[in-house]
Formats: C-alpha cells, sequence, structure tokens
C-alpha cells in the first residue's frame, strides 16, 4: 500500500523540483521558465519507510473556458481528488501571491489533508513570507528548501501521520507485482500528429492534456496501464521536430527526455499523419529508434480524414526506399479521435515485442546457416581466397543478435552481412525485428 501525494501550487515555485528529489531521479523536466510542467506526471518512490505515489501537477494559472490554462488546472484538480495528501507550496522569496489565495480555496474545499511547504527558504529573509502564509488557513507552513535538502525530516514526520501500515501480505503483493514485466511502450511523432489524443484513446481517459495548440506535451509522462492481460507502461512524449529548428533551451530539453524515453522503451509507436506520412523527420525518427535497437510499429492516424489509396500508396513507397534497414515493420491505420484501429494496434505491438524476445534453437539456425552458405557462399577476400564462415550462435535477444564465427573476418563485405540479415529474417519471421550480426574471429585451436 502506498501514499498517494500531490504536488500543488501556482508556476515556479519549485513543484518539480520537489517531485525530483522525492523521486530520487531527474523524472520530471526543471527550468527558469514557469509554467514548463503541463501535465500531471507520476511516480512511485520510497520516502525512508513510508511508500509514495508522487503526481507532480501543472502550476494553476487562470485562463478562459476551453483554453490551455484552464485544461491545465482541470487536471490538477483531477490529482487533488485523487490524492490522500496534498503538499501546498508557496514560494518564500517572493512572498503570497493571489493565485496562492485562489488554489488556497480550491484545495481546502477538496477537504484533502494539505501540508504547506514554504520553499526557497534558505535564509531569514524570508521570514516575513513565512508568516504571511498563515493567512492561507492550511496550517503552519513548513520552511523548506527542495533544491538545497532543507525541510525534508519535517515533511517525513508530517506524511507519517497519513501513511497506510503496510502489513506482510501487502509486501508479498508488492513483490509479487514487481515480478511480473511489463512492456515499456513509447509514442513519439512529429508534434500535433494525436500522440496524446492515442494515449488518451488506449488509455479511455482524459489522462494527457490535449487541445489544437502544437506541442502542447513537453515532457514524457509515464502510465501505467494492461492490455489483454499484459502490464504495459505507456509513454507519452513531446513532438520532435528537425533538429535546426530547435533553438529554445526548455525545446531541447523536451527533445532530449523524448529520445531518452524512446530509447528506453522496448517497442516504440511512431504516430504519423495521414496527410503527411513518413516525411523526412518521420524517417530521422524511425531510424533512430531502429538504430538503437528498439522494436518499431507504425501507426498512421487521422485515418478517419484521410485520403487512404494515396496516403497508403505514399507509406509503402517510402517504406521500399527509405526504410530499408528492417523490412516488415508493422504499419497500422488509426483514429485515435474516433478510437477506431487501437485493439489492432496494440495486437501488433504485442506481436512485435514477442518477436523482439525471440531465442532461436541452435540446431535450426545452424541447419538455415549451412543451406544459406551452399546457396550464396561468401565472396573472396582481399587475398582472394573464399572467406570462411564456420558457424553461427545467438548472444542475445532484445534485439535478436547473433555472432557469426570466421577465421577471416576482415575482409566480409557489408553486402553479403545485408544479405544474412535479410534472409534470417524471412526464414524465421522476424519481420519488422531490427537485428543485429557481428562477425567475429574464432580462436586458434593450436594457439
Amino acid at each position: 500500500m502506498y501514499l498517494t501525494v500531490a504536488i500543488i501550487g501556482r508556476p515556479n515555485v519549485g513543484k518539480s523540483t520537489l517531485f525530483n528529489k522525492l523521486a530520487g531521479r531527474k523524472t520530471a523536466l526543471v527550468h527558469d521558465t514557469p509554467g514548463v510542467t503541463r501535465d500531471r506526471k507520476e511516480v512511485f518512490a520510497d520516502f525512508k519507510d513510508i511508500s509514495l505515489k508522487l503526481i507532480d501537477t501543472a502550476g494553476f494559472e487562470t485562463g478562459s473556458e476551453q483554453s490551455i490554462e484552464e485544461r491545465m488546472n482541470l487536471q490538477t484538480q483531477r490529482a487533488i481528488k485523487q490524492a490522500d495528501v496534498c503538499l501546498f507550496m508557496i514560494d518564500a522569496r517572493t512572498g503570497l501571491h493571489p493565485y496562492d489565495e485562489t488554489f488556497a480555496n480550491i484545495v481546502r474545499q477538496s477537504r484533502k489533508p494539505v501540508i504547506l511547504l514554504a520553499n526557497k527558504c534558505e535564509g531569514k529573509t524570508q521570514e516575513q513570507s513565512i508568516f504571511e502564509a498563515y493567512k492561507l488557513g492550511l496550517g503552519e507552513p513548513v520552511p523548506f528548501s527542495a533544491e538545497h535538502g532543507l525541510g525534508f525530516e519535517d515533511l517525513y514526520d508530517f506524511l507519517k501521520k497519513y501513511a497506510p501500515q503496510n502489513n506482510q501480505e501487502d509486501n508479498l503483493q508488492q513483490t509479487e507485482d514487481k515480478s511480473e514485466r511489463a512492456i515499456d511502450l513509447a509514442v513519439v511523432g512529429r508534434p500535433n500528429v494525436g500522440k496524446s489524443t492515442l494515449v488518451n484513446a488506449l488509455l479511455h481517459d482524459e489522462r494527457m492534456l490535449t487541445g489544437p495548440e502544437a506541442g502542447i506535451t513537453r515532457d514524457a509522462v509515464k502510465t501505467a496501464w494492461s492490455f489483454k492481460g499484459q502490464k504495459i507502461n505507456l509513454v507519452d512524449t513531446a513532438g520532435l521536430r528537425k533538429h535546426s529548428k530547435v533553438s529554445d533551451s526548455l525545446e531541447k530539453m523536451s527533445a532530449a527526455s523524448t529520445k531518452h524515453a524512446a530509447f528506453m522503451a522496448q517497442v516504440v509507436v511512431l504516430v504519423l499523419d495521414a496527410d503527411a506520412v513518413l516525411d523526412k523527420q518521420d524517417l530521422t525518427i524511425a531510424r533512430q529508434v531502429i538504430d538503437e535497437g528498439r522494436a518499431l510499429v507504425i501507426a498512421v492516424n487521422k485515418w478517419d480524414i484521410a485520403d487512404r489509396q494515396k496516403t497508403l500508396q505514399r507509406l509503402n513507397d517510402k517504406l521500399q526506399t527509405s526504410l530499408t534497414q528492417v523490412t516488415g515493420i508493422p504499419t497500422i491505420t488509426v483514429s485515435a479521435l474516433k478510437k477506431e484501429g487501437l485493439d489492432k494496434l496494440m495486437n501488433a505491438v504485442l506481436n512485435i515485442y514477442k518477436k523482439w524476445n525471440t531465442r532461436l534453437p541452435t540446431a535450426p539456425l545452424n541447419k538455415w546457416f549451412a543451406d544459406v552458405m551452399d546457396q550464396n557462399p561468401p565472396p573472396l577476400g582481399k587475398n582472394k581466397r573464399r572467406i570462411k564462415l564456420k558457424y553461427i550462435t545467438q548472444a542475445k535477444t532484445r534485439p535478436p543478435s547473433f555472432y557469426i564465427f570466421s577465421s577471416n573476418p576482415e575482409g566480409l563485405p557489408d553486402s553479403y552481412l545485408r544479405y544474412l540479415t535479410n534472409n534470417l529474417r524471412d526464414t524465421f519471421n522476424l519481420g519488422g525485428v531490427p537485428i543485429r550480426i557481428t562477425v567475429r574471429k574464432s580462436d586458434n585451436p593450436y594457439a
């Protein structure tokens, strides 16, 4: 059992800094720009002997109905409703702000327990702000500094009062849950192709902030989920623009967060806009995913309004000419808005994940190797003698990786390795999965 804690407050008071400190790692983006956090971000962490589910939230801002600020506020209110305890943060350096008082009213109405943290309280100059904080009606303010680690003992004492008591049965259940491996699934693509809408459609929940504005998502947000009994860590990411167009430091941080999420995932869904499938930026993202050895699924979104025949023709042409490293990448047409094609997409994810984990038996693998040698022997090496390839073995899975042993591996051309790779993929039904083959020099038995 864990204690659900929502970290709330107006923009730029240090919520994400505290979130990262309690999580024990830099999970949320931290930047001087106010309002960096937009979606609520969740992570499980241990604070000494207290098991926490932390929720980082967007800063409270006023905005017109249907504005992005209003949608952010609704996400924050959902976090408050979900929480067992709220950590209400104010900035002790700048003092109380009208937003603090407005937000305090919302928190009081929720009737949730509140711990008031006067953050950025490193010196005596902030004492006046601490006294001012009493007027919020949220109890005694805790002098605190998330960045410098001040006040964490007091915070622990307050949280301990609300922490559930775990019994032995609960601990056993948590151990069993951790033993079941979840698939890390990242959803990536250019801005405004519908990534967050797709994630919400899969979750059947307005979990991610969406809207007509491009680039709403700024940080990679992971959500625990399951499909057909398979646990999945579903990660929504910020849109990736061309590297040359990214100059703002915050966008660079968002891009780095997206790439880290994609390269650490096991399966990556590349979302395309049906009106512009596999343009140059899409191809760049796809190649990077494949080079990192991740399993790739392509989702063509907005299929309900697409010129279908033209889109499919363009997609097939691009795959055949521009993504030759991996053949057979599954491509699924979906409409995130209409919730169409989602089961088909997830079935493709589970199938490609199974292939990505494939371990081939040694006997069939070496029989294939002998047959392919007979059909198309290796070419002559630099010394005008035919290169002798002795045997093959699978080194690892995720992705499938193989060693071929040879007495003269240096002269084997890349074209022959591509031939072996494609033949292996076709023979053992590994379409869509990156395969790595390394030729190694065999040991001299007389050495």
